[in-house]
Parts: C-alpha cells; sequence; structure tokens
C-alpha cells in the first residue's frame, strides 16, 4: 500500500446510497515518502470547522439511514 497525505481543503455534499456514504470534497493529495521505523499509513487532515461539519453531516446521514431500519433493528436489540 502505498501512504498519502490527504489534505481537505472543502466540504462539497454528503450523501448515502445502499449503504454507502458519499462524500465529495475538494482535497490535495500528496504521496507521501515511507520511513522505515514508520507503518505504510495515509494521513487525513482536516480543519477543526471542516470536521465539525462533517461530524454534523454524518450524523444526520446515519440518522436518514435509522428511519430506514425496520422499528425492531432500532432498538439495539437483536
Amino acid at each position: 500500500m502505498k501512504p498519502y497525505d490527504i489534505e481537505v481543503q472543502r466540504l462539497k455534499s454528503m450523501k448515502h446510497d445502499k449503504g454507502m456514504l458519499e462524500i465529495n470534497v475538494d482535497a490535495l493529495v500528496q504521496t507521501r515518502p515511507q520511513r522505515d521505523d514508520q507503518a505504510a499509513t495515509s494521513c487525513l487532515r482536516v480543519p477543526v470547522e471542516h470536521a465539525r461539519t462533517l461530524l454534523i453531516l454524518l450524523k444526520q446521514q446515519i440518522a436518514e439511514l435509522d428511519k430506514l431500519q425496520p422499528r425492531s433493528r432500532r432498538s439495539g436489540r437483536c
């Protein structure tokens, strides 16, 4: 796996379709030089204001998805 530095510059939209969330963003993506002492992971950088907005949008989308589930599955008991 090739590691990347991803910097979110602008949140554009979010939607869900068939169990997947799609988030459209303007982002700067650069390959990250891999060092021997680091794991091969990517890094996502998000300004605090975008992180707060993203959290609110995620909560709204998850609430909409929960409404689509049968009432018996919403209580948390299976």
